[in-house]
């Protein structure tokens, strides 16, 4: 009787203030987090002190890993490009392995704050930190765009405010505590937007596997019948509900084999490549905790990975079956709210007041944007409201853990390896510190201006990123820990032109700058993406640096002794107590 009573009651709250409910309690939490943790020196602003321990920072890791494009974006793009989404899931798995396996241990073992750090020190050069700081502050915005979008989203459509005043409502959010904690604040905040976020994307996928297949379990449900009794497999009436509208069969792909091997492997050398999770693994005590933390991370992150396909099934079955071919006015009330976002938009070509959803552009009268797709599921499948509050805190969580690691990334950059390095090295700790600060605060302004004005949809955003890592830093930190002969001369020519390589096909073909509008893909180079060029880039990258290397000296015998040393992954100083 209780539990009838407490039902009714949750039922009785609209959706919006079940989301003020939730996004303030969790708002409160990280703020609440960032005063017990704020940082009082650069150490615990640049990498918490060095004390974490592997727990908190593989929750950490996983929360910082699970962006936006992990928690909005993904799931989203599976849901219209079918198999062809794939990409997404075996490049962010397999980077995370690839850098969690190959690169973190070694790092960690050369114990600097950043990567330009890395970079500079390897290279012996003022000119490779530059570059690398370049490279470091493209990356973290491109990335950090994708992320504040992805918050606009959320306020907009949950909140009902604008979307710019949803971005701007996130950049202070962020702003405090990763101005007054630096990654010691944002190290503890992120194991509790962790909690948030994959609470909030497996309870309505757990609700909606159910409610379709009678399996509990969304990775088992993506592959069982469903239960209305009529025998047939969810893939299977996906896969009919797909080309009866003109789409390609839902479990057919499209793209060419060339094209999903290279982004599949641009976005796993990129994730190699990203300092915003790189830093991450500086945070703690040893080589031997940097390891246990990654293995945590990739734990934690196989929850989410794994139910994604299953949650883009579900989302995408059901939306065709509520909005195709029915009257626009008897729509539910979840369609029109969404449309007061943008981000649907429905136009009767033929004027006859039903919805035509089909694949021909010409007769379409339905744009549904990808990134909504994850968060108006739960209203797609009719669950209670509270549920449909929670997966908005969770797509909050999971956009600001990742952007606040990107702001500190950039923030670290100006003031530690530019102001710190190169501009002032007698800057005192208290000053770079403030410096440091005012950096975040710059960054988040940036940030926020991508983030009203964002080159594409989340992921795709999220991918460039990924692609201009790939290009710039992945050559140089591999040939800098495998190649103790590989030179500064060498490294900085590879990550110009593969950077330069990289921008240049990105602007003309993502962005259309050199064309009045952007050009079709028979233009591609060998039918490569530009979220797919990375990968060629990088190979370029590769290529200079190699060749100048031969052209030119060898790195001096101290360096070759400390590549020497990093490769031997034990022991890596003090570390601070929490």
């Amino acid at each position: 009787m209780v539990m009838m009573h407490s039902l009714i009651i949750s039922e009785t709250i609209d959706v919006q203030t079940w989301t003020y409910v939730l996004v303030g309690i969790t708002f409160a939490l990280y703020i609440g987090i960032a005063i017990w943790s704020r940082a009082g020196s650069t150490k615990d602003f640049y990498v918490a002190g060095g004390g974490v321990s592997p727990l908190a920072n593989g929750m950490a890791t996983a929360a910082d890993w699970m962006s936006a494009a992990s928690f909005i974006s993904m799931a989203g793009i599976i849901s219209f490009a079918g198999y062809d989404g794939a990409v997404y899931l075996m490049g962010w798995t397999g980077g995370y392995v690839l850098l969690a396996l190959l690169l973190a241990p070694y790092l960690r073992k050369f114990g600097k704050f950043t990567v330009p750090d890395f970079i500079g020190d390897r290279y012996y050069s003022k000119t490779a930190r530059v570059v690398a700081v370049f490279c470091a502050l493209l990356v973290s915005f491109t990335y950090v765009a994708g992320q504040m979008r992805g918050v606009g989203i959320v306020f907009s459509r949950f909140l009902e405010v604008d979307i710019n005043t949803g971005v701007i409502i996130g950049m202070l959010i962020v702003l405090f505590y990763a101005v007054l904690g630096g990654m010691k604040g944002i190290t503890y905040t992120q194991v509790a937007q962790y909690c948030v976020l994959i609470f909030a994307f497996m309870v309505p996928a757990i609700f909606i596997s159910i409610q379709m297949t009678g399996n509990p379990i969304p990775q088992l449900g993506f592959g069982s019948e469903l239960a209305d009794g009529s025998g047939t497999f969810l893939l299977d009436k996906l896969d009919g509900l797909s080309t009866e509208l003109g789409f390609s069969e839902y479990t057919e792909g499209s793209k060419s084999t060339l094209d999903v091997f290279a982004i599949t492997l641009a976005l796993m050398v990129g994730t190699a490549g990203l300092p915003h999770v790189i830093v991450r693994f500086f945070t703690v005590k040893n080589v031997k905790d940097a390891r246990k933390s990654a293995g945590i991370a990739l734990l934690l992150i196989v929850i989410l990975y794994t139910t994604a396909p299953a949650v883009a099934a579900f989302a995408r079955t059901n939306m065709i079956e509520t909005v195709s071919n029915k009257t626009y006015a008897d729509v539910p009330e979840w369609f029109k709210k969404w449309q007061t976002t943008g981000l649907i938009t429905y136009k009767d070509k033929n004027k006859d007041g039903i919805i035509q959803y089909v694949a021909d552009a010409n007769t379409n009268e339905l744009v549904v944007d990808r990134d909504i797709m994850v968060l108006a599921n739960p209203e797609i499948a009719e669950l209670p409201n509270w549920v449909i509050a929670l997966v908005a805190a969770g797509g909050l969580a999971a956009a600001l853990s990742t952007a606040a690691g990107l702001l500190l990334v950039i923030s670290a950059s100006i003031s530690h390896d530019l102001i710190k390095k190169i501009i002032k090295p007698t800057i005192s700790e208290k000053s770079e510190l403030v410096a440091a600060r005012l950096s975040a605060v710059g960054a988040v302004c940036v940030a926020g201006y991508f983030g009203i004005n964002p080159p594409g949809f989340v992921a795709a955003v999220v991918a460039l990123a990924f692609g201009l890592a790939a290009a710039s830093f992945f050559p140089a930190i591999i040939l800098g820990i495998f190649y103790k002969k590989m030179n500064k001369e060498g490294a900085i020519a590879g990550m110009i032109v593969g950077i330069t390589v990289m921008l240049l096909y990105m602007m003309k073909y993502k962005l259309g700058w050199f064309d009045l509008s952007i050009p079709d893909k028979s233009e591609w180079w060998f039918g490569i993406s530009p979220e797919g060029f990375g990968s060629i880039a990088m190979c370029l990258n590769f290529m200079v640096s190699i060749i100048v290397l031969k052209f030119t000296k060898a790195p001096p015998k101290e360096v070759q002794d400390i590549v020497e040393n990093i490769r031997i992954p034990s022991g890596a100083g003090e570390a601070s107590n929490h």
